[in-house]
């Protein structure tokens, strides 16, 4: 009964972000964002980061429409739904478990 009460707060909203279908890691070196195909993305949109209890979520949504496109639940930082990449600051690897796209 007390997650029903509890609220989403929005905690960072990005106007304008890229995402791109990445290769699997070759190896256990990471991410590098040099292998992707940065001048293409598979999909643009807006990203907001909520939180609701003690999970955050990082949401992928249309621009116009705010349709969610995809998410990521984040319980904890570092960890599997949030990667850094090797070669840039820019660039993060999210593991999307959820949403209505399949990439």
């Amino acid at each position: 009964m007390a997650a029903e009460l509890e609220y989403e707060s929005v905690l960072c909203v990005k106007p304008d972000v890229s995402v791109y279908r990445i290769p699997p890691r070759a190896s256990n070196r990471g991410y590098r964002a040099s292998d992707w195909k940065l001048d293409q993305p598979d999909w643009t949109g807006r990203l907001r980061i909520t939180s609701k209890g003690k999970i955050a979520y990082i949401k992928l949504e249309d621009k116009v429409s705010g349709e969610l496109f995809a998410q990521a639940p984040v319980e904890q930082y570092p960890g599997i739904a949030v990667e850094t990449v090797t070669d840039s600051s820019r660039y993060f690897v999210i593991r999307i478990q959820d949403g209505t796209a399949g990439i």
